[in-house]
This record gives structure tokens, sequence and C-alpha cells, in this order.
């Protein structure tokens, strides 16, 4: 198994802050609005990062599965 870099564990990180946070939302909480609501633009720095993570990932995992 190939040892992941510190921006790999990143990006597992921010996918799974997003996940829970979707699933928080299903239940009527959204925490990134909860927290930085006060801050609309910070707000949506958030989702487009976690956005990137995921994009990032999805490109990442072939690559690891291969190896």
């Amino acid at each position: 198994m190939a040892k992941l870099a510190p921006i790999d564990m990143l990006a597992i990180v921010l996918v799974i802050v997003g996940g829970l946070n979707w699933g928080l939302y299903a239940l009527g909480y959204n925490l990134v609005s909860i927290l930085l609501g006060w801050m609309p633009i910070l707000e949506q720095v958030v989702y487009v990062v976690v956005a990137l993570a995921a994009i990032y990932l999805a490109v990442l995992i072939p690559k690891l599965s291969k190896q």
C-alpha cells in the first residue's frame, strides 16, 4: 500500500467533514452555516475547498488502486 502524503490525508479529512456536514444538514443543521454564517464569503470558501478535496480524491483513488 502506498504511503499517503499530507495533502492526501488533508483531502480525506475535508471530505469526511463535508460528509458529516451533509448528514447534519439532512437532520436540519448546517454546521458550516452555523459557524460561519456571519461571514458568507468564508462559508463559500469552505464549500469550495471541500469540493476541491473531493475532486482531488476522485482523481487520486484510481491512481492508488493501480499501485
